[in-house]
């Protein structure tokens, strides 16, 4: 039987979040800025559930900020092709899980990144799912470009954004977080939108939330492969669509080093500080599709070093978020295992 292996880029393949990095490399103070526009995706796509907004689109949103910043098609390219840092292993992996069966990456990272992960672990790029991106083509005038350099320096200033456990709307959070919210949405949707640079919102597709579960369709589309055939490993709230498509269709979801929105989603949980763990999960998986893969897992002997690999339960979901969002924090850095 014809099986695959999907899984996102950053996080179980690498160890950047090259957004974040893009952020901080061009504007200044650009941590702080990407950080609160993170937690603002996080709300919108998670809490809110707004309609036409998904997880993963701080990488349209920010995009506006980075080309009054100076960034450009060519620089965005350069620096990520210089700042890849992968997960140890995670080249020899994806290696040996082709020679055994189809295995695609879908990641919410733009395409130059993701185009040059893949030739740094030698991944046929027609198999890579990314957020399409030429920043070069939107004109900029010296107005809206002053303009976003006081917004940069204003959202930079913001609170970062709080909501209680169990918060469903705007209303349910403190007043301070519902007027930062209500001055983002401003920013985005009103001010920004108003402007030339503005149709980068509009046209710019990342690829998270709905899209990810999308290329796990597409992906089936070109192996005439069943969901019940797919193993899909994510760690973000960018997989969570991805990991509910994939479990209701029968197939098996790994979240790898996650953080809370992956630990509420897949149905195995996996903390390791390389990317090996994965090779034998995905000879399970290729040997007995999700059944054979959770007996494997039921059957891992508990040890206190890593890799930790089991499955994720209603009793131990809590726990586990604690130690994987604590152990993510320190594989990837405060900053980046911080992010949603």
């Amino acid at each position: 039987m014809s099986r695959q292996f999907n899984t996102d880029c950053e996080g179980p393949i690498s160890k950047n979040d090259n957004a974040m990095e893009l952020s901080e490399f061009y504007i200044p103070g650009g941590h702080r800025f990407f950080a609160i526009v993170s937690k603002y995706d996080d709300y919108v796509a998670d809490i809110e559930k707004r309609p036409g907004y998904k997880a993963g689109d701080t990488l349209k949103l920010i995009l506006p900020f980075l080309k009054a910043f100076g960034a450009t098609d060519g620089g965005i390219r350069k620096f990520s092709r210089e700042h890849i840092l992968l997960v140890p292993g995670a080249g020899e992996v994806l290696r040996d899980i082709l020679t055994k069966m189809e295995a695609f990456i879908i990641s919410t990272s733009y395409e130059p990144y993701v185009d040059a992960l893949c030739d740094v672990v030698q991944f046929p790029k027609d198999h890579a799912y990314s957020t399409q991106i030429s920043l070069d083509q939107y004109p900029l005038d010296s107005a809206e470009k002053e303009r976003l350099v006081h917004l940069a320096e204003e959202i930079q200033e913001m609170e970062m954004i709080e909501w209680p456990e169990g918060a469903q709307r705007l209303v349910d959070l403190p007043e301070k977080d519902q007027m930062i919210v209500r001055r983002l949405d401003r920013i985005f949707w009103e001010e920004i939108q108003k402007m030339a640079i503005g149709k980068i919102l509009s046209e710019v597709n990342p690829v998270g939330g709905r899209e990810k579960a999308y290329a796990v369709l597409h992906s089936l589309r070109r192996t005439k492969n069943r969901m019940d055939e797919v193993c899909y490993v994510g760690d973000s709230i960018t997989d969570v669509e991805a990991f509910d498509l994939v479990r209701r269709g029968g197939g098996a979801t790994l979240s790898f080093n996650g953080n809370r929105y992956a630990l509420r989603s897949a149905e195995i949980a996996c903390l390791s500080p390389d990317a090996s763990i994965l090779t034998t999960l995905a000879d399970g998986f290729q040997k007995g599709g999700r059944e054979g893969l959770l007996k494997m897992v039921d059957q891992w002997k508990s040890d206190p070093e890593y890799p930790k690999v089991c499955r994720i339960t209603d009793e131990n979901r809590t726990r586990l978020i604690q130690e994987s969002e604590m152990f993510r924090k320190q594989v990837r850095g405060v900053a980046i295992g911080s992010l949603g």
